[in-house]
């Protein structure tokens, strides 16, 4: 019999996993856009849009419509990506419950212990995991706490670049010692509870506020743009997004370093890797 190839070996197969992450990152630039453009178009429009209810309450639907099929696309494409993926689906699963019950006792609000899990996922299991746990942990939560409105996929992409961008904290962690590298996702923790309230506060001022000095208005040059909204924030949203951000840091200094140790024992024995 001859065979089939020369020498009998099989020409090599297309590398499957790297077209699959090449896919989920492609689907994480194009959630994150996304997001962007959610975040910034109010600011390209000639003029402020007033809405008669809740700020964003026409827009935000159609920014949830988009949102929800990409994160489920993500996630199908991050199976691909990783060995042992009906073991990484039970996990993303786990935990995004656990988090999601955590915000339970204060409702719609943000619970203090509500945003160390996903940075340290993030550090741990990869950026787009950690911006999945991030997005899905805040939508189940809604759920739970009846606290789905128009600001839910403005909080969704706010958790999940939480999330993500922790992961860019890999390469300085891995050269710091265990304190060290703890009192880094610390103060990421810390900035990044401020930078949420930072965020959630602009998805609604160019179309809630108007006059006052403190509204965003077309025309108005960015030094004063920025103080108005320097002005906005500091009146509305400093002291709990200090709080929430010092919250935040003070669960990882708490937490952190046996979680991080059952997050990669978990990972060694899944061979988990982004």
């Amino acid at each position: 019999m001859i065979a089939r190839y020369p020498q009998g070996v099989a020409p090599a197969r297309p590398d499957r996993s790297g077209r699959q992450r090449l896919l989920a990152i492609g689907i994480t630039a194009a959630v994150s856009l996304l997001g962007a453009a959610a975040f910034a178009y109010p600011f390209l429009l000639s003029a402020p849009l007033r809405e008669a209810a809740s700020p964003r309450a026409s827009d935000a639907p159609v920014i949830f419509g988009l949102l929800m099929p990409l994160l489920l696309v993500l996630l199908l494409a991050e199976l691909g990506t990783r060995r042992a993926s009906a073991k990484m689906i039970a996990a993303l699963g786990i935990l995004t419950a656990i988090n999601a019950v955590l915000r339970i006792p204060v409702g719609i609000g943000d619970s203090p212990s509500f945003f160390f899990l996903p940075i340290l996922l993030g550090y741990v299991y990869g950026g787009r995991f950690g911006f999945l746990h991030g997005a899905l942990s805040m939508f189940v939560s809604a759920v739970l706490t009846f606290g789905i409105g128009p600001w839910l996929p403005f909080q969704m992409f706010a958790l999940g670049w939480l999330g993500m961008g922790a992961a860019l904290l890999r390469p300085a962690g891995a050269r710091l010692p265990a304190w060290g590298e703890i009192a880094l996702l610390a103060a990421y923790g810390y900035a990044g509870g401020m930078a949420f309230g930072v965020l959630m506060n602009l998805y609604s001022w160019p179309v809630g506020l108007s006059g006052g000095g403190l509204g965003w208005q077309p025309g108005l040059g960015l030094a004063e743009t920025a103080r108005r909204y320097w002005l906005f924030y500091v009146t509305t949203s400093l002291t709990w997004d200090t709080l929430r951000g010092s919250f935040t840091a003070g669960f990882i200094l708490l937490l952190g370093r046996p979680l991080l140790r059952e997050l990669r024992r978990f990972q060694q024995r899944f061979d988990w890797h982004e």
